[in-house]
């Protein structure tokens, strides 16, 4: 698959061929979903946390006599109908993340950039390197690309410093490694900038 290869003015510099094994895959919805899950899962902190009947402050003495008061008998002042007692049944911490197999992560990945590349959302881009660190002046090239929200990934060492300054006061524009591409950032994202230098490494990677 040939696709052309761009400045940030919008502007062909020149052509790269795209491997059709993770740039052509079918779209995989359930896959997708299910690697959006994973990721999500991942990320639940789950520190929710309530005193179960072992840990709450209190005696374990009876509070009253077992006969003879007209209340129903207790065996200590910490169960969940006293004041100040345990939680019947509360969260605990957790780990809420899921495993999932490598081949599926991999299929999710070429199926979500595949998906980017047909609906013509994928711009290749020759280099992230600008003169200016202003926002004003890289806010004007964007422009051009009548974009929603825009991702820009980037090889190992290919970051501009210019680039991420002047970058990083835009809104809906986000930088990001090659290295931690993933399938949400993909979906989420309305255009996807993918340094060409990120093609290589991506397509080795993939593979």
């Amino acid at each position: 698959m040939k696709k052309s290869v761009i400045n940030l003015q919008n502007k062909t510099v020149s052509d790269i061929e795209l491997d059709n094994s993770i740039f052509g895959v079918k779209e995989l919805p359930d896959l997708i979903h299910q690697y959006i899950r994973y990721q999500n899962a991942k990320s639940r902190q789950g520190s929710h946390k309530t005193k179960t009947r072992s840990e709450v402050s209190g005696r374990s003495k009876k509070p009253f006599s077992q006969k003879g008061t007209g209340n129903a008998r207790q065996g200590s002042n910490k169960p969940p109908n006293f004041r100040g007692g345990a939680v019947s049944m509360g969260p605990l911490n957790r780990d809420h993340s899921f495993t999932l197999n490598k081949k599926e992560k991999k299929l999710a990945l070429k199926s979500a950039l595949s998906i980017k590349v047909n609906e013509d959302k994928v711009y290749i881009v020759d280099s992230f390197e600008i003169k200016s660190f202003k926002t004003k002046d890289l806010y004007l090239d964007l422009k051009e690309f009548d974009y929603k929200s825009a991702l820009f990934i980037h090889s190992e060492n290919g970051l501009d410093k210019n680039f991420k300054l002047a970058s990083s006061n835009i809104p809906k524009v986000s930088i990001l490694n090659q290295k931690g591409i993933n399938v949400k950032d993909l979906i989420t994202f309305d255009k996807i900038f993918i340094e060409k230098k990120s093609i290589t490494e991506l397509t080795k990677r993939l593979s």
